[in-house]
């Protein structure tokens, strides 16, 4: 049984939307990555999807969690357990764990008390984290490229050579790791040539171990699949693939709310004016004039110089402005169309002003809407961008796509080319698929192909 049942020219228009190829999978193409979008919190998030814990399962996402509750010891320079957990680094302690769980079972062979104390020396093994696709919030800073060979040497410098190679394990630095445990980075670190400074930094930028190179660098560092910075971090550390995933959500509906709003507005508007004319024409369109005269990024700056700018506020301003445009188009339409003959018709059978509007005039009146609403969303899109871009927009540290872009167009990070194509081709590949799908609506609900004078 059909629960919407549509009219048959409706239909034969969606039909046609289906056939032209790129708008439809365009559509659809569009409308997952919003949905995807809804749900970042559980695909871009430092928090875990599920922890299991001594036989039992936890889920952080919908509870806090620190340090002391799953047994793990905070960096060194942190000195408190009362913080939230980190469950990226916990996922690479305990699979560290398993590693020498499985190296030292293998040593140790068939042995009752050799197997008991291994199990109780790895008490861990058997846990497991499972973290979303992107395991870093849009808001959390990674300074570990900066920080962690300072770490392993203070562990080294203290005699622990054990601990210091679980924690080479943990990150996946194998080749310190196997230095550590073979002894060998003790006449590394004593070789002048290899370590300048005689500590792990100076190993690094002395290129006498490859693997290390990239350590000791700040932010913004390029992409590290090992790390799961998949388009690397920015200026802050922060990952750019959670900002950029984050920064759509905002910006795609910004645009729906505002399009929906102007467009819905501006159609009641301007058939209202192209319909009655007379005072109510002359008296609208005097207004609007003023509205337009009103220039748009002052108010803004003025705005967000008195208030703090929110998505919502940003969004009221720039509704009082959206919905001037297609006043006019529609209110030329229907001059038009309201001298036509089945207007005239409905008008001597005694058909309502708001029926001859909305159901005889207002379907053959939508070529305007139709062909410029892909366009205002467009532009809905790029005047969200370029306000956060200029410091207008939303508030710092909102993740933003104009705030990327200011990043990448600062001096020093001009080289970085991973921060300059991140936020460029996310906005490139969002319009095209909004063009896209316009340009396929705009050919499939035509008026002037299904026209009904009735």
């Amino acid at each position: 049984m059909r629960w919407l049942k549509l009219d048959p020219i409706t239909q034969k228009r969606i039909d046609r939307f289906r056939g032209i190829k790129r708008g439809y999978y365009s559509l659809i193409l569009l409308g997952i990555a919003m949905v995807l979008s809804i749900f970042a919190p559980y695909l871009a998030e430092s928090r875990a999807l599920l922890v299991w814990y001594d036989g039992r399962p936890y889920l952080p996402t919908f509870e806090y969690y620190d340090m002391d509750s799953f047994g793990q010891e905070p960096p060194l320079a942190w000195g408190m357990g009362d913080l939230e957990t980190e469950y990226l680094r916990l996922q690479r302690e305990w699979r560290a764990e398993r590693y020498f769980y499985d190296r030292e079972r293998a040593e140790v062979g068939d042995d009752p008390a050799a197997l008991a104390a291994l199990d109780e020396k790895f008490p861990n093994r058997r846990n497991y984290v499972v973290m979303p696709p992107i395991p870093w919030n849009p808001y959390e800073s990674d300074f570990w490229y900066n920080e962690v060979l300072n770490e392993i040497q203070a562990v080294l410098d203290e005699g622990a050579e054990e601990r210091a190679e679980m924690m080479a394990r943990r990150d996946g630095l194998d080749e310190l790791a196997d230095a550590i445990h073979t002894g060998r980075i003790h006449g590394l670190l004593d070789d002048v040539d290899a370590s300048p400074t005689g500590d792990l930094l100076g190993l690094a930028r002395s290129g006498a171990m490859p693997s290390l190179e990239r350590l000791g660098e700040v932010p913004p560092t390029p992409p590290d699949f090992g790390r799961r910075h998949y388009l690397g971090t920015d200026s802050q550390g922060r990952d750019v693939a959670s900002r950029l995933f984050y920064g759509f959500r905002i910006s795609i509906f910004f645009a729906l709310f505002l399009v929906l709003f102007g467009q819905l507005l501006g159609t009641i508007v301007g058939s209202l004016q192209g319909y009655l004319g007379g005072r109510f024409d002359i008296l609208s369109q005097r207004v609007l004039e003023v509205l337009i005269a009103i220039p748009f990024l002052y108010v803004v700056i003025i705005m967000a110089a008195l208030f703090a700018p929110t998505f919502w506020m940003l969004l009221a301003i720039m509704a009082v402005f959206q919905w001037i445009s297609i006043t006019f188009y529609m209110r030329t339409e229907m001059y038009r169309e309201k001298t036509r003959e089945y207007c005239l018709a409905a008008k001597s059978y005694g058909a309502s002003h708001l029926r001859i509007i909305f159901r005889h005039l207002l379907p053959n009146c939508l070529t305007p809407l139709v062909t410029f609403t892909p366009f205002a969303i467009v532009g809905a899109v790029f005047a969200l961008t370029g306000l956060d871009y200029l410091g207008y927009g939303m508030p710092p540290p909102t993740p933003s796509w104009g705030e990327l872009i200011d990043q990448a167009l600062m001096p020093e990070n001009r080289d970085k080319l991973w921060l300059t194509l991140a936020p460029f081709g996310a906005i490139t590949v969002t319009l095209v698929l909004v063009v896209f799908i316009g340009e396929s609506v705009r050919e499939a609900f035509d008026p002037k192909r299904y026209a009904r004078y009735e």
